[in-house]
């Protein structure tokens, strides 16, 4: 993937110098979707971020001032023109806005450069923070997935199915929240004197 810049990020495709960072927030999965991708040493996270580095679907987001990885987005595209997207970060990092200074840039990557007509984003119903992520994104709730899926168990081993939220943006809606933002930063300007 051809590597993004914003104010204080960068996006690229990962790297084995990586694998320290990833360690850090994929030891302990705080969602569940997550947990599939569960590492506990250094020699998984080498593995995990070496297997990510050949696959342009999963996106390094690392400080621009010391190139520490913080988290990683993720992007499959589905034929001809849509793409899902998700997110997962290092909670020492949140409430700072890197989640979505890098998701603005993902979503601006994959309408202007890859040509996507749609991108949706699957959220649990008790994962807030990436709910209200979706929202800042300009993306509409779509609906909601009753026992959708399951990434648990119960003591008893059945599985624990979750409800699933799904938020999309057409790129014609973008376009106008876009032009709508421009707008009103033209308009908020104070008057020169």
């Amino acid at each position: 993937m051809q590597e993004i810049n914003t104010n204080r990020l960068i996006l690229r495709n990962f790297a084995e110098k990586d694998a320290p960072g990833m360690l850090e927030y994929l030891v302990n999965p705080r969602v569940n979707c997550f947990l599939d991708e569960r590492i506990s040493t250094l020699n998984e996270a080498i593995n995990s971020a070496n297997k990510k580095s050949q696959d342009d679907s999963h996106i390094a987001v690392c400080l621009k001032e010391n190139g520490d990885l913080i988290g990683e987005l993720f992007c499959m595209k589905e034929e001809p023109d849509t793409y899902g997207v998700g997110w997962n970060f290092n909670h020492k990092y949140e409430g700072r806005g890197y989640a979505s200074e890098s998701a603005e840039a993902l979503l601006q990557y994959l309408f202007t450069q890859k040509e996507a007509r749609r991108i949706y984003a699957y959220v649990e119903d008790d994962n807030y923070k990436s709910q209200k992520l979706c929202e800042k994104l300009g993306m509409r709730k779509e609906g909601c997935f009753l026992e959708f899926i399951s990434f648990t168990k119960y003591d008893d081993g059945t599985p624990k199915y979750e409800n699933t939220l799904q938020y999309a943006l057409l790129k014609k809606e973008w376009l106008v929240a876009m032009n709508k933002g421009i707008e009103e930063v033209r308009y908020s300007q104070p008057d020169s004197l």
